[in-house]
């Protein structure tokens, strides 16, 4: 069966790598310490259903989303887990959260009072109420706009806040210190939440760099984002991991075309660069459109074509780039931009390296114009092409 997509450039997901981050993670924590997975943002590019569907049957208990929308992706897929909302959803909205059973982050009186008005059932609504200890995003920050958010939650019963929660600024750094200001005006904030009488079920502080580093004091619930997908928070925790984390992103191509160019002939826009001997000069089909930023030019050995290591040369273009190869090799041969072939390893924290950013936005760049293929025990077990709406084995 013909596969469902019609350019030869791909992602690969391997599932089990997800399971054993998952499961390795589960065993790291205390007891009775429920992990959420983090889907957001499409799961960090890797696919939010296919990767929350992985970490639930891996031992997951919550999910965790950026918006409403995300949410209920999930649940027309099928998934009936706990949803988490993280960021802000509207106050009108409330009555969709309460329709696909998903919670809600609140964050101030203000939004209460609001989604109080607009909302007209008797179905309880679940919230989890953001602490701003630091991060500086959402969250409440001090007593009194704590204990007007109480006694506005008191005054109607249909609102149920069953989490609590706050969000680490540099929980991946060696310098511990503004983490540790940030854990104590949590525990304030749980005094006062005390003081009001409102004692929520789930309490929750840690991403994936506290909850590697300090397990202990993640109460009852981490949110495992980054490190799920097989990638450190930082550059600094990468040697200090406390097991072993398995990448689950790959991307290649396939070459297009392969010439061989005289000396001095110009290659790409801008004529930026120019072959210094007859040279082979292969195209590749993917670019900037696909998310392979055009920063990426020029990078010296970044591709990877039959286990050796090539450099892309000139400008990376909209659909297409061009590297230097070692030698004649036919059209069609796949190319590895994040992965392995052979002895030869390409990793997400390399790409991120080149770009002078962090791993995290190197799988969200690559966007939906490239097709996933979802991989259980290295056999295909899903192809997901959403510009055709295509998902066939």
């Amino acid at each position: 069966m013909m596969a469902p997509y019609y350019r030869d450039t791909w992602v690969e997901v391997d599932l089990d790598a997800i399971e054993s981050n998952v499961q390795n993670m589960i065993n790291y924590l205390p007891d009775k310490t429920q992990l959420m997975a983090v889907v957001k943002a499409n799961g960090y590019g890797h696919g939010a259903v296919e990767v929350a569907e992985t970490a639930l049957a891996s031992g997951a208990d919550w999910l965790a989303v950026a918006f409403l929308d995300e949410a209920v992706e999930l649940r027309l897929a099928g998934i009936e887990a706990p949803i988490l909302v993280l960021g802000r959803a509207r106050p009108e909205d409330v009555l969709t959260a309460v329709k696909y059973h998903i919670s809600l982050t609140v964050y101030q009186a203000e939004w209460l009072e609001e989604a109080m008005r607009f909302y007209k059932k008797n179905d309880p609504v679940f919230l989890h109420l953001k602490l701003d200890t630091g991060m500086g995003r959402l969250g409440i920050r001090d007593e009194q706009s704590l204990s007007r958010f109480a006694r506005k939650l008191k005054e109607d019963n249909r609102f149920v806040l069953e989490g609590v929660y706050t969000h680490f600024a540099t929980a991946d750094e060696d310098d511990e210190s503004y983490f540790n200001e940030q854990y104590q005006r949590f525990k304030t904030g749980l005094s006062w939440l005390k003081k009001e009488n409102i004692n929520p079920n789930m309490i929750h502080c840690g991403n994936s760099a506290a909850s590697l580093k300090h397990p202990d004091k993640m109460f009852n619930l981490v949110r495992f984002g980054i490190s799920m997908y097989g990638l450190s928070p930082s550059p600094s925790m990468r040697e200090k991991l406390p097991f072993q984390l398995k990448e689950a992103f790959s991307l290649y191509a396939c070459l297009t075309h392969v010439k061989k160019v005289e000396p001095d002939e110009a290659i790409s826009y801008g004529a930026t660069y120019r072959t210094s001997s007859y040279e082979w000069i292969g195209t590749v089909g993917i670019g900037y459109a696909d998310g392979w930023r055009r920063e990426l030019s020029g990078q010296h050995n970044q591709v990877i074509v039959n286990g050796e290591r090539c450099p892309v040369v000139g400008r990376i273009c909209m659909d297409q780039l061009m590297c230097r190869l070692n030698s004649e090799v036919p059209v069609g041969t796949k190319v590895t931009l994040i992965g392995s072939d052979q002895d030869e390893r390409i990793t997400i924290d390399e790409i991120a390296e080149l770009l002078e950013t962090i791993n995290y936005e190197v799988p969200c760049m690559i966007n939906e114009r490239v097709p996933r293929i979802y991989l259980k025990n290295k056999e295909i077990i899903k192809i997901k092409n959403p510009l055709i709406k295509g998902i066939r084995l």
